[in-house]
């Protein structure tokens, strides 16, 4: 006889998806993905206009 053990129900594979991928919007078609930020009040982004300005414009 066997001792060897008995195999349990395994994962199944991920089905294989053959939709079209240029009908799905990418990150990067949004204003989010080119590093847009959110629509937020004129103090955070006068901070981050005096946090991101160069040296020269001192």
């Amino acid at each position: 006889m066997s001792d060897a053990p008995v195999p349990g129900p395994r994962d199944p594979k991920p089905a294989l998806v053959f939709d079209d991928p240029l009908d799905q919007q990418s990150s990067d078609d949004t204003d989010r993905g080119w590093g847009e930020r959110p629509a937020g009040d004129s103090a955070a982004d006068l901070k981050r206009f005096l946090d991101e300005k160069p040296p020269h414009h001192i």
